[in-house]
C-alpha cells in the first residue's frame, strides 16, 4: 500500500478507539463483541517508567490515573506490515487527553526527524526505531525525543482500514480551493467524501501551497469529523462491522476495563481538539535526507503538552 494512504489512515484508528465505540456498551449483544475485539487488540509491552528531566512529570501509575481521571498521553503509531518484515513507522502522533479541560492535544512527529534511537545506539530517522525494535524501541524514542512519558500505545495496520471510513458514514468537510488529484476532482466548499476520497483528499500536498501543513491542516479537519460522526453512530450490524475492523487492524496496551473506563468517563467529555505542527528544517546527512529540529522547538512542543496534561485550570 502506498505511504500517502497510510499517513491519513492513521487518524481514523485514533478517533475509533479513544473516542468513540461507547455506544456498543448499552448493549449486552455488542458488549460481548466489544469485549472480544479488545481481547483481539490488546497486546502488552515491557517499558521502564519514563522519568523526565522535569521532576513532577515521574509516571504516578496508569491505574492510579484512570481511577482519578488523570489526564494520559497516547502513541499512534501507522506502520506498515509486511511479510517477514516488522515494518516501519509511517506516521507517528501523540496523543494528551485531559479531561479536566475537555481536550485532546495532538500532533504529528514527522518521520523523517532524526534523533536518537533509544535501546539500538544509533541516531537516525525516527521512523526507523520500529523497525529496529518494534513498539517498546518507538516508544522510549518518542519519550527521549519529546522528554515526557508515553502512557499508551495504538498500533495500526494500514492494509484494509480504508473500510472503516466507509463505515463511519465518510465525511464532509469544507474544501478551502478546488484541485484534482488521483482521478478525482475536489470542488471548494463542502463535499461529501467517501473512504477512499478521504485518503486521497488528506493525501494531496504538492498542489497545495502550505505543502506539509496544508496536508495536515486537511487532516485535522478530516479528524473533527469522524468524532462527531462516531458520537452520532448506531446500530448493531453497523458497529459490529466496525469493531470487526478493528481487532483485524489495531493493536494496543489499552485493557478492556480501562477502555470501558475511558468510553465512560472520558469520551463524552471531549469537547475539543487542538493541535500543534513540529517545526524544523530538512537537510543531507551522508547522502541521507533528515528532518532536524532544534533543541529550542523541542522545548517548545515539551512545555505545549506539559500544559495540556496538568490538572490545573488555564487562568485559575
Amino acid at each position: 500500500m502506498k505511504r500517502w494512504v497510510k499517513r491519513s489512515l492513521i487518524i481514523v484508528s485514533t478517533v475509533c478507539l479513544i473516542a468513540g465505540l461507547g455506544t456498543a456498551l448499552y448493549s449486552w449483544y455488542l458488549y460481548g463483541k466489544f469485549k472480544k475485539t479488545a481481547a483481539d487488540m490488546f497486546e502488552p509491552i515491557i517499558s521502564t517508567p519514563y522519568v523526565s528531566s522535569d521532576s513532577e512529570l515521574q509516571v504516578s501509575g496508569i491505574e492510579e490515573a484512570i481511577i482519578a481521571l488523570k489526564p494520559f498521553t497516547v502513541l499512534v503509531m501507522g506502520v506498515d506490515e509486511r511479510t517477514n518484515d516488522r515494518g516501519r513507522t509511517d506516521t507517528m502522533i501523540v496523543m494528551g487527553v485531559n479531561p479536566l479541560k475537555h481536550s485532546i492535544f495532538m500532533f504529528n512527529i514527522p518521520r523523517d526527524t532524526r534523533t536518537a534511537i533509544i535501546g539500538h545506539g544509533t541516531t537516525d530517522k525516527i521512523n526507523h526505531a520500529y523497525a529496529f525494535g518494534g513498539v517498546e524501541m518507538s516508544k522510549q524514542t518518542v519519550e527521549h525525543f519529546l522528554d515526557y512519558p508515553i502512557d499508551y500505545y495504538i498500533r495500526v495496520n494500514m492494509e484494509g482500514f480504508s473500510n472503516i471510513i466507509d463505515k463511519l458514514g465518510g465525511v464532509t468537510v469544507n474544501n478551502p480551493y478546488a484541485f484534482d488529484f488521483s482521478g478525482y476532482t475536489f470542488e471548494q466548499g463542502p463535499i461529501q467524501l467517501n473512504g477512499e476520497q478521504t485518503l486521497l483528499y488528506s493525501r494531496m500536498r504538492y498542489e497545495d501551497p502550505k505543502g506539509d501543513r496544508g496536508r495536515n491542516d486537511r487532516q485535522r479537519a478530516v479528524l473533527k469529523q469522524l468524532i462527531s460522526n462516531v458520537f452520532t453512530f448506531y446500530g448493531a450490524t453497523q458497529i459490529s462491522n466496525l469493531l470487526a475492523e478493528m481487532g483485524d487492524n489495531v493493536r494496543t496496551n489499552i485493557t478492556f476495563d480501562e477502555m470501558k473506563i475511558f468510553f465512560k468517563e472520558y469520551g463524552t467529555g471531549i469537547e475539543k481538539v487542538d493541535s500543534a505542527e513540529i517545526s524544523g528544517s530538512g537537510t543531507m546527512i551522508d547522502k541521507v535526507w533528515y528532518y532536524i529540529v532544534g533543541d529550542q522547538e523541542r522545548d517548545r512542543i515539551h512545555e505545549l503538552l506539559k500544559k495540556q496534561m496538568s490538572i490545573e485550570m488555564d487562568g485559575v
